[in-house]
């Protein structure tokens, strides 16, 4: 599947920035002014740059579905060599 990413969507750099921007917003915001758990902060904001990137950049879901599952591999990659060269 071939898709091109359009860098300004709504026509205003502004509107676009703030936008993409969403997702850090509504990770901080759970956490510092909700008080969320991380894992349900970070999960808010997953579903935030998601409903971004399939709604309002035109990201097609299943693509949008493979990059989220490709973001949390990479980052549970450098956890587990931690975890594993804690245990030896």
């Amino acid at each position: 599947m071939l898709w091109q990413q359009v860098y300004n969507p709504l026509g205003s750099m502004v509107l676009s920035t703030l936008l993409a921007a969403l997702p850090v917003v509504v990770m901080l915001v759970g956490l510092g002014f909700l008080h969320l758990k991380a894992h349900v902060a970070a999960a808010a904001g997953l579903l935030a740059a998601l409903v971004v990137a399939v709604f309002v950049y035109g990201m097609p879901f299943a693509m949008a579905g493979n990059a989220a599952l490709l973001g949390g591999l990479s980052g549970l990659l450098p956890i587990g060599w931690i975890v594993l060269n804690i245990i030896y």
